[in-house]
């Protein structure tokens, strides 16, 4: 049986990612800093193990790696908006750590720990989540976009450390998609993709971005590192 590692396993994105994986059959491992009760039916699904603690501190990794062992496949979703939005001129040091911490540190070291086993056991994959907020000036949440903005470069780093032990690393950047994150803009959105924002005129699915990841996991795309995969509705189309 095949053996994953989800972050941000409780909600949205890595909801989605965790039970796509459950559907083909693998064993999940997921990390979220809510509680085991909020899980849901999730919590009671077999072959899926729950790992409360947060990927910004260094002992919760630790103890998410060594309840895991060493996996096929770590997918980084674990990710946070300021808790307030302002103009990068008020933006404040609390808040950009406090984002970096959880969006980019804690992806570059859960990386470095699971990296290592996955070279012991000769290959696996990772895949990152970013977001189109990685290329996309938002400056009231310059800390997010900043914060996404290094997931790239570490998915960029990491494929090309890893490639020679059969390891691939990509990115999948979502769009704008109906989660938790995105509640307190859904009028702005709704707006937006009307008045055409979106080729594809409708808001993005946690699902549509599992779709993906499950597409890099599979060794579908053997390959195939260090690339981004847009899931955005052809957002990134630019036109006349």
């Amino acid at each position: 049986m095949k053996k994953a590692i989800v972050t941000g396993a409780s909600s949205g994105i890595g909801r989605a990612v965790a039970e796509r994986l459950l559907r083909e059959g693998w064993q999940v491992f997921g990390m979220s800093r809510r509680s085991l009760e909020r899980l849901g039916d999730l919590a009671e699904r077999e072959n899926f193990t729950y790992v409360q603690g947060d990927v910004s501190k260094d002992a919760d990794r630790l103890r998410l790696v060594e309840c895991a062992g060493e996996v096929d496949a770590l997918v980084n979703v674990a990710g946070i908006a300021p808790r307030e939005r302002r103009d990068i001129l008020e933006m404040t040091e609390e808040s950009y750590d406090e984002v970096m911490n959880v969006n980019t540190k804690g992806t570059l070291f859960l990386t470095q720990g699971v990296a290592r086993g996955m070279i012991k056991r000769g290959g696996g994959a990772i895949v990152n989540i970013s977001s189109i907020s990685a290329y996309t000036s938002s400056t009231s949440r310059a800390e997010y976009c900043i914060s996404k903005a290094g997931v790239s470069m570490i998915t960029q780093l990491f494929a090309d450390r890893l490639a020679e032990y059969g390891i691939t690393v990509n990115e999948v950047r979502p769009g704008i998609i109906r989660t938790d994150m995105t509640e307190g803009v859904v009028e702005k959105y709704d707006r937006l993709i009307e008045n055409g924002l979106l080729p594809i005129k409708r808001w993005g699915t946690p699902e549509d971005v599992a779709e993906a990841v499950w597409m890099l996991v599979n060794g579908s795309l053997p390959y195939t590192t260090g690339e981004s995969i847009s899931v955005d509705g052809g957002f990134l189309i630019r036109r006349l």
